[in-house]
């Protein structure tokens, strides 16, 4: 039997779309279906903007009817269906297809429940991170993790990705933050995992569902836990002359017993930039600095703020402040937490990185990247979650210059097999979506790939479920082992590029 050509591929796989445009024509509302080049456009790729791709349709359900609807249209016509948050993502999770449905949770953001009794927040996919603690507020309630782009990003992206932030060391990440979801399969079937307890019978699949990166199932409900306000929170800013010692300042801290809400690192790239951009204070002529936020009562904070002071100058500091008030306090996060749009004034074009590795090797980590930052011929700002060892090294290119681009992915992934090299591992809160595809290569044997592909055939037999992302087909690491063992490095011929 002769293959079908890939010219015969695309026409049937652009019919089946057009079966559904029409489908739901009749189905949603006049305004919940995008099909005019100009406005799909706005959808062609999330935060990583080097990989674009206009899709062939986009849909914006307000109803879980509507939502099922298109699930079920897409199923009939055997449609790809890309799940798409605030679009705020940094691995082209939601990079779209020419020929399948964008389905964007934007309009499910109602906020449906704060439960001061039970501390937690019932809250739609499309709902804003940053709003659920604006909604809970009043009851001196907040949720945790915070990302960077907290004021845009969604938290279905969140779960998605499984999200982090500046406070995940002490409060953790956004699967130590969810305690319930409700999702709908792409059989159309409603599920409920978990709820407003702590734990429920049964398998984890609530913690098999966060990261999954809306290959599984379409989130509609997620309950989130909701944390005191504390009594007191402050902020010690320490510079160091050394990137290293500032490393290895960070393990010190933890092996002493202290475990800060938050302890962000950044390099002198990294310092400069967000001082240009944001006016933070920061010391322009250190190495590096840390940020260290410490919480609880009155009585606590008073102590662990000398404690860990001392701790930091025997640890190799040159200076150590201590935020004035709540306005400087909020002044030096404001510079970590503007870091990556900073590095966007300085460079035309930067390329996020993600990478987690055992805090101990933070030293020899950016030792490594600095190394690799000379050899590419490329500049690096790198801004760190260093309690966590989650790496964002941030490497700036021009991709208007030819060759660039490929350069920054070569030391991208370069950076990924350093972080498995040192027992890390390739994503710590941005996901693998097309960027780290071969990252998944350099990390997990084929065995291990496999079963990935078989759970997630357990959940959508048809691969339906935003295709391509996530988990690498066993051919294309086949091919990335040659060509990684003969040139050191392979960007991604196959993606849309910008």
């Amino acid at each position: 039997m002769n293959a079908v050509s890939p010219l015969k591929h695309m026409e049937a796989a652009a019919q089946a779309l057009a079966a559904v445009v029409n489908a739901l024509r009749d189905a949603l509302p006049n305004d919940a279906l995008v099909t005019e080049e100009s406005e799909r456009r706005a959808y062609e790729c999330d935060g990583l903007s080097a990989y674009r791709q206009i899709p062939g349709a986009v849909a914006l359900p307000r109803t879980r009817d509507e939502l099922m609807t298109c699930l079920r249209l897409c199923r009939e016509h055997g449609v790809p269906i890309i799940p798409r948050g605030a679009g705020t993502g940094l691995s082209g999770g939601t990079l779209p297809s020419e020929t399948g449905l964008l389905l964007s949770m934007a309009r499910f953001n109602r906020i449906l429940e704060i439960d001061a009794d039970n501390r937690c927040a019932v809250v739609q996919p499309g709902v804003r991170n940053l709003a659920i603690s604006e909604a809970a507020a009043p009851q001196g309630l907040y949720y945790a993790p915070d990302p960077s782009s907290q004021i845009a990003c969604s938290i279905g992206g969140n779960v998605a990705e499984n999200a982090g932030g500046v406070h995940c060391l002490k409060y953790g990440l956004t699967v130590h933050n969810v305690t319930g979801l409700e999702i709908v399969t792409l059989d159309g079937e409603v599920v409920r995992l978990g709820g407003k307890t702590l734990d429920t019978p049964g398998l984890d699949l609530l913690a098999f569902m966060i990261g999954s990166e809306g290959m599984l199932g379409i989130v509609t409900e997620v309950t989130v836990r909701l944390l005191p306000r504390a009594e007191r929170t402050q902020v010690l800013m320490a510079s160091f002359d050394d990137i290293e010692t500032a490393g290895g300042a960070v393990a010190g801290i933890i092996a002493a017993g202290l475990i800060p809400a938050g302890l962000e690192m950044m390099d002198n790239a990294a310092i400069r930039a967000a001082e240009d951009f944001v006016h933070a204070g920061y010391p322009v002529e250190a190495a590096a600095i840390l940020l260290c936020e410490l919480d609880g009562t009155n009585a606590e904070v008073s102590e662990d703020v000398m404690v860990v002071r001392q701790k930091l100058l025997d640890l190799g500091a040159t200076e150590v402040r201590t935020a004035r008030d709540d306005a400087e306090r909020a002044l030096f996060w404001a510079g970590r937490k503007a870091a990556f749009p900073a590095a966007g004034r300085i460079s035309p074009d930067y390329y996020c990185m993600d990478g987690t590795i055992p805090r101990h090797q933070l030293g020899t980590v950016l030792h490594r990247i600095n190394e690799l930052s000379a050899e590419h011929g490329l500049g690096v700002c790198n801004v760190f979650h260093a309690g966590d060892g989650n790496l964002h090294p941030l490497i700036l290119y021009d991709a208007n210059q030819t060759g660039q681009l490929e350069t920054a992915e070569a030391f991208g992934q370069q950076i990924l097999e350093l972080c498995v090299a040192v027992g890390g591992t390739i994503t710590g809160e941005h996901g693998v979506g097309v960027e780290k595809l071969d990252g998944m290569c350099a990390q997990f044997p084929a065995p291990e790939l496999e079963q990935f592909h078989r759970l997630r055939r357990a959940f959508d037999p048809l691969g339906l479920l935003n295709p391509g992302k996530a988990i690498p087909t066993l051919a294309r690491c086949a091919e990335f082992g040659r060509e990684h063992v003969h040139h050191g490095q392979l960007a991604h011929p196959d993606l849309p590029r910008l």
